[in-house]
């Protein structure tokens, strides 16, 4: 039994009157639709991405798309490692992968190839692609660096010192690249350069947190600063992910990541699972005032399938221990609405380590979701849920949040 009574559905329900324009408004995971004040008549696009709006190469055209303002639809689909993919979009591509754009009738795979197709049917974004080889190689640098760091096991404290050092070394040169500008992007404005490192050097950024201990943004003050303009672009935070999201979504990605154990390292690893998540390196802008009322209106849309998702077996529980936790959401720090049944902190943490940014909801929306579900389980002590998949994320189940 909770200690603080939760509010009930209809309670909860009346809190909240938070809205998205998905057609025009900012960029967002949820859109089916982008218009950007045009006519449905006007479009050209469609853009098929994954049901988690988190795959990378997803990302760089999407980006492009927002960016552009091209008008487009948009239709979801899912990736290998999350559950089996949709027939009807094997019937359009053989291989399922992922992204796809259909341009004019036209299917086209490879994000590369469906940039150049997009320059060329709507114009360039800043410098055109065949003038930035050199800026498309050292991010292909900065990649094979951080694989060989993250994903390839070392065999002793040297390799391990080794792979890291060739990763700074790497980083430093991203550094003096973005220092040649006078303002904070690649290039004198934003363009596709940034684009073409958005979605990787984000990754990189969550995860050598979480399994190294390194923190991108202290290692480069120019990272650091171009993230803080990238923040300032309601395009970059509409697919923005969180550090979460990426720790845990990666390894069935990148065939696995390794921590390196070190005390730093282990010590961001619980901040990245159990908080408290406001300081994290993964996002450094201020909490947006609607922030509790989005992270509230997306529960409230997904409610019965969350309890009908859970691992605890008794869907009371789950359905007290829910409405308890957004009870702790809304009414602020100070005053939680806390649990005392094992079962409830396990239902409590089994949904706290599986909502996904920005699928789910925006990063702010997610913190406070996050700290309302762990403050309200804390009384129980610590519990086991079932763990998060290392080498899957099925327990996913991406089509039904949607």
């Amino acid at each position: 039994m909770s200690v603080r009574q939760a509010l009930s559905w209809k309670q909860l329900g009346t809190m909240t009157r938070w809205t998205k324009d998905y057609e025009n408004g900012p960029t967002c995971a949820q859109s089916r639709l982008r218009l950007f004040g045009q006519s449905e008549s006007s479009i050209r696009v469609k853009l098929y991405r994954d049901n988690h709006a988190w795959c990378p190469y997803c990302q760089k055209v999407w980006l492009f798309l927002e960016e552009k303002r091209i008008p487009y639809s948009i239709g979801k689909v899912t990736m290998f490692c999350y559950g089996r993919k949709e027939n009807w979009y094997l019937q359009k591509v053989r291989s399922g992968m992922l992204p796809a754009v259909e341009l004019d009738g036209r299917i086209i795979t490879e994000s590369d190839d469906i940039l150049a197709e997009l320059e060329h049917a709507f114009g360039p974004l800043g410098e055109r692609m065949a003038n930035i080889t050199p800026l498309r190689r050292l991010e292909r640098q900065l990649f094979g660096a951080w694989c060989q760091w993250l994903c390839r096991p070392a065999r002793s404290v040297k390799d391990e010192a080794r792979n890291k050092r060739a990763f700074e070394e790497v980083l430093a040169e991203v550094d003096r690249t973005l220092r040649q500008t006078s303002g904070p992007y690649f290039l004198q404005d934003f363009s596709l350069a940034d684009v073409i490192f958005i979605p990787y050097v984000e990754r990189m950024l969550a995860s050598l947190y979480y399994y190294k201990g390194f923190n991108m943004k202290d290692a480069s003050p120019a990272i650091a600063r171009w993230f803080a303009a990238l923040e300032t672009r309601e395009t970059y935070l509409g697919t923005q992910s969180d550090a979460h999201t990426h720790c845990h979504d990666l390894p069935p990605q990148m065939g696995g990541c390794y921590e390196n154990g070190e005390p730093e390292q282990q010590l961001c690893k619980r901040r990245v699972d159990q908080g408290p998540w406001d300081n994290l390196p993964d996002c450094n802008y201020s909490q947006p005032q609607d922030a509790v009322e989005e992270a509230l209106a997306r529960t409230l849309k997904h409610r019965e399938k969350l309890i009908a998702a859970n691992c605890v077996t008794d869907k009371e529980k789950v359905d007290e221990a829910l409405r308890c936790a957004l009870t702790t959401l809304t009414a602020g720090s100070g005053n939680p609405c806390t649990v005392q049944d094992a079962d409830m902190a396990v239902a409590l943490t089994y949904i706290k380590d599986r909502v996904n940014v920005p699928r789910d909801m925006s990063i702010w929306a997610a913190r406070r979701l996050r700290s309302a579900l762990a403050e309200t389980a804390a009384p129980v002590g610590p519990v086991k849920a079932p763990p998060i998949p290392f080498e899957d994320r099925y327990d996913q189940q991406p089509a039904q949040f949607n």
